[in-house]
């Protein structure tokens, strides 16, 4: 049997190895995937009168692809226009989210676009995240990003994290461009803080969200079906390269949210 795919490769990019059943990341049991529209599998549709109208189908998004091809059960908190502001001032609590009961083992948050793209809201630094108490922190994006992770550490504190950053798009313009740039820089800057923490750069590793790109994955402004199932096998694919690359760190998944531990000497 040849090992080559299945071990770490120090010349390997996160996405040059794109695995077809989920990789390593069906280790887990259960995952969370936190987002806005793309992550709640939003399609948009037009009446005989040209009106649009936007509906979330989690069914078809990448979060539920990705349950299918990992062997995972995947919990999607996500909707159409969701904000980290949002999620932490209602959202999360008016549908239960942060019940001990929905702990998971693994979770993806892919939050940011709406917050500092189309609100407007500073991306914020490490800085204004309290650490050590998650009720106070700065009016910023990444203040209220952090204390997401800071909630949801105290439900599942073994859990493993994934910040996936905004891939490069042919529309963006340079402001534009220079935001996603400094919420991609925030993400590291936080894995580095927090254990278990890691980020998904779909930013310099995912493919170009060109007008070619665009017209084949895409149906408007959010992806089609197959878009949705692309960026499934993307996530699952950089998922398995982190676990490769970080093997030792992996290695007592199964224990998560069970209490036990290998402390052997």
């Amino acid at each position: 049997m040849n090992l080559k795919g299945y071990i770490a490769d120090s010349t390997e990019k996160p996405l040059d190895n794109i695995v077809s059943d989920g990789g390593f990341c069906g280790i887990f049991k259960t995952i969370t995937c936190i987002g806005d529209s793309l992550s709640a599998g939003e399609f948009e549709s037009y009446d005989k009168n040209g009106k649009r109208s936007l509906i979330d189908l989690h069914e078809y998004s990448w979060g539920q692809y990705l349950g299918q091809i990992a062997g995972c059960k995947v919990n999607i908190f996500a909707r159409g226009g969701m904000t980290a502001k949002e999620y932490m001032d209602s959202y999360a609590e008016a549908n239960d989210y942060w019940d001990n009961e929905k702990a998971s083992q693994a979770y993806i948050i892919a939050l940011g676009l709406n917050d500092v793209i189309n609100k407007k809201m500073p991306v914020g630094s490490v800085a204004d995240v309290d650490f050590i108490n998650k009720s106070h922190f700065r009016e910023s994006f990444a203040g209220y990003y952090g204390s997401l992770v800071l909630r949801l550490k105290e439900i599942s504190p073994d859990a493993k994290f994934f910040f996936m950053t905004m891939p490069i798009s042919h529309g963006e313009n340079s402001e534009q461009a220079a935001l996603k740039d400094a919420h991609a820089d925030f993400l590291y800057r936080l894995a580095d803080r927090f254990s278990n923490s890691y980020v998904i750069d779909f930013r310099k590793y995912a493919p170009v969200y060109d007008k070619e790109f665009e017209k084949t994955f895409f149906l408007g402004g959010h992806m089609n079906p197959c878009g949705y199932m692309l960026t499934a096998r993307m996530v699952a694919s950089y998922i398995d390269y982190i676990i490769r690359h970080n093997i030792k760190e992996f290695k007592e998944v199964a224990f998560i949210g069970t209490g036990l531990k290998y402390n052997r000497i």
